[in-house]
């Protein structure tokens, strides 16, 4: 089974206004229906789990009337971090029997723009690995500052990447990860393939996408909103 898991506990303190960012409507839909959408059409995706507070459950259950889905939605409670979110729905698979070698895929609400080509990657990249992360090579000169006010180090850029959403792990190590750790050690991490590393978890890099960003900031919701208007 692939089983995608969609972030959306998020409260979005960077990019202001009444609501989260992923609920902003744009084109008459919210922000988090256009990579619904994708996975849900996706014929190699089995189930989907989204993780919000329940306040706004009714909200997306709304969007998703409008969404044709086909496959098993299921919510799950977001946590105090990004990766204690991940646990939460990490736990909820267990129970519902999740398999050791079931795939779980996870992804940004607020990454609209998720093609159905990089979930295939993402997934197909499984094969002999732990895990795929989707990166993008630094495009500028990356200097290390221990003050902020002087150049420490200069880095390599060659060997540097940022990384992307959706990632995709192996379920049973990915579990057994956070397992390993704790919830406190969990609660530090910054991003899904971080703690996957530091437990040892084999690790594919794919090229990622550049239209593939993230909604953070007023800048990014008006991108966004320009290339749906240029789509029609």
């Amino acid at each position: 089974m692939n089983i995608a898991m969609i972030l959306s506990g998020g409260v979005g303190t960077r990019f202001g206004g009444d609501i989260p960012k992923q609920y902003v409507r744009v084109a008459g839909r919210p922000i988090i229906a256009y990579c619904l959408a994708t996975f849900l059409a996706d014929r190699n995706i089995d189930e989907v789990i989204i993780c919000l507070v329940p306040e706004w459950q009714p909200f997306v259950r709304e969007a998703l009337e409008k969404v044709p889905a086909g496959k098993t939605v299921r919510f799950s409670r977001p946590g105090d971090t990004r990766q204690e979110t991940i646990y939460n729905a990490l736990e909820l698979l267990e129970k519902q029997g999740c398999g050791d070698d079931d795939i779980v895929i996870i992804h940004d609400a607020a990454r609209p723009l998720v093609s159905m080509e990089l979930i295939e990657t993402c997934l197909s990249a499984c094969d002999g690995y732990d895990g795929v992360l989707p990166v993008l090579p630094m495009k500028d000169t990356i200097y290390q500052s221990l003050d902020g006010k002087r150049i420490s180090c200069l880095l390599d850029r060659n060997q540097l990447f940022a990384g992307q959403a959706p990632e995709s792990f192996r379920f049973g190590k990915y579990l057994a990860a956070h397992k390993k750790l704790g919830r406190e050690a969990v609660s530090l991490m910054k991003g899904s393939s971080e703690i996957a590393y530091k437990c040892g978890m084999n690790i594919r890099l794919i090229d990622g996408d550049e239209q593939n960003f993230k909604i953070t900031t007023k800048e990014d919701l008006s991108n966004f909103e320009n290339i749906i208007g240029n789509e029609g």
